[in-house]
């Protein structure tokens, strides 16, 4: 059958589907524990719900599980989809050409997986405790604010840089479930395999070219990532 919209991997769509649905199930209880605990800056008619944060929680730790395999895709098989070397002198010198909106597009994909894990990692930072008790001034809770602000922005963007660069055609590509022979989940176990394989015997003796050689904002997200999970450990042994 012949294609008739740009063909995405299917390991892309499904983690960037599973983590979309995840980031906005998260972006929209955020608001509604804000809209229920805070308020200041204003709120919308939703009742009180006192187990929200408790939610939120909750879809916080899946995208805390979920979105380290989504980071290790972007930066390797995907990595052309985010800021490279030379976007800066793209953006200011080609502006409105067909380079500027692709970078721009990349841009704002590399400025979502910021504020995502800046987000992960201050809520991490955050005491449950602190909403219910009215504690409303916190250093990490108004981070946390702010992460979430930057994403909700980011999201809108991303859709409209890929309304504009690929139209109707690339979002349909985004949302279908038919993949080639070739990119059949049955096969990811054998790739994974072959990938540790080759990985496993020079990780340890190659692991400070590894750190010199990676980019940093890459290495800048994993490691937020891990404080996330040892300071999550950490509380449940508390």
């Amino acid at each position: 059958m012949k294609l008739t919209h740009p063909y995405q991997p299917f390991l892309l769509r499904s983690l960037h589907g599973i983590t979309g649905l995840l980031l906005l199930l998260a972006v929209l209880s955020a608001f509604w524990t804000y809209n229920t605990y805070d308020g200041r800056w204003g709120t919308i008619p939703l009742p009180a719900y006192n187990a929200i944060e408790g939610i939120h929680g909750t879809f916080g730790l899946y995208t805390l599980l979920i979105f380290p395999m989504f980071v290790f895709y972007a930066f390797n098989r995907g990595k052309q989809r985010l800021a490279q070397t030379d976007s800066l002198i793209t953006l200011t010198h080609k502006v409105g050409q067909p380079d500027w909106w692709y970078t721009l597009s990349r841009c704002v994909n590399t400025l979502t997986l910021l504020a995502l894990t800046f987000a992960l990692f201050s809520g991490k930072m955050m005491d449950e405790k602190w909403l219910p008790n009215g504690e409303l001034d916190h250093f990490w809770y108004y981070g946390h604010l702010i992460s979430w602000l930057v994403i909700g922005v980011a999201i809108a963007l991303h859709l409209l840089m890929n309304a504009k660069i690929g139209g109707t055609p690339f979002l349909l590509s985004m949302m279908t479930w038919k993949f080639r022979a070739q990119d059949s989940p049955r096969l990811w176990k054998n790739h994974i395999s072959a990938w540790w394989s080759n990985f496993q015997p020079n990780i340890w003796l190659n692991w400070r070219h590894i750190l010199v050689t990676r980019p940093k904002l890459e290495l800048t997200i994993w490691l937020s990532l891990i404080s996330a999970w040892l300071i999550s450990l950490s509380k449940e042994l508390i």
